[in-house]
């Protein structure tokens, strides 16, 4: 069930939950092109799945770029940056689901450094 709340992430950057189950959650997240979303670590699993544009991954000692239909694996507290390099859709996957993304608040900004 898609939540119709659109949640300003940081600046250029929305997300919305697209479905929300016990175990998964995928969420629906807009990009303006420059849009930056911080280096940051969760302990959910985490899957991007560009469905449109371009993205930047930056983890660790990797940095690599994805475009339309081309995904990256965020393993449990692996920190990760992500970079808009054109105006972008990004699907995201999250194991457990993110509880606190089932509020319309902003992130929690303590985990974004």
């Amino acid at each position: 069930m898609t939540t119709e709340t659109w949640v300003q992430m940081f600046p250029g950057v929305r997300r919305r939950i697209l479905a929300d189950g016990e175990n998964v959650m995928l969420v629906e997240v807009h990009l303006d092109a420059g849009a930056v979303v911080p280096r940051h670590a969760h302990v959910h699993e985490q899957i991007s799945l560009v469905h449109r544009g371009k993205l930047k991954f930056e983890m660790d000692d990797r940095t690599f770029e994805l475009g339309t239909g081309q995904a990256a694996l965020m393993r449990s507290n692996e920190p990760h940056k992500v970079t808009a390099l054109e105006a972008s859709i990004a699907m995201d996957t999250f194991s457990p689901p993110r509880a606190d993304f089932r509020n319309a608040n902003p992130p929690d900004a303590g985990i974004y450094k």
